[in-house]
């Protein structure tokens, strides 16, 4: 009788492992997963935006962005967190220092808003040396 050759590696039949392309996967899914979901619970669900069906659409959006939400009665906000004017201002100044002029600011203002109010968050972003400000609008109905 003829003696059988010990495979060394085991049973393993040489094909792919898939355990580990699996994980990453998996891993990638729960990733952008919570990055959306982070991502909406920076925009305040208040504020709802006028339309402006003509305007251009946002393509990419800088990282540095700063997002002003401003109430239909003139409340400030950053995020879900109201603050007053001298704290957006500290914020600004430190946008400033930290990526320079060139940081943009997107202000969110309720439909309703009255000007002035919007014409407040712009002068602070003024006062703290930003000049690249936009509007955020919604492009169609939802």
């Amino acid at each position: 009788m003829a003696k059988r050759k010990k495979r060394v590696g085991g049973g393993d039949s040489g094909g792919v492992n898939m355990t580990p392309m699996i994980d990453i996967v998996f891993q990638m899914i729960i990733f952008f997963v919570l990055t959306v979901q982070m991502e909406r619970d920076q925009i305040n669900e208040q504020i709802e935006l006028a339309m402006s069906p003509h305007g251009p659409a946002v393509e990419q959006r800088d990282p540095r962005t700063v997002t002003i939400d401003v109430s239909d009665v003139g409340q400030l906000y950053i995020g879900p967190t109201r603050i007053s004017e001298a704290r957006l201002l500290q914020i600004m100044r430190s946008a400033v220092n930290q990526y320079g002029q060139t940081t943009p600011v997107v202000i969110r203002g309720d439909r309703n808003t009255p000007h002035e109010h919007i014409k407040r968050a712009m002068d602070i972003c003024t006062r703290a040396g930003l000049f690249r400000i936009k509007f955020a609008a919604v492009k169609e109905a939802g």
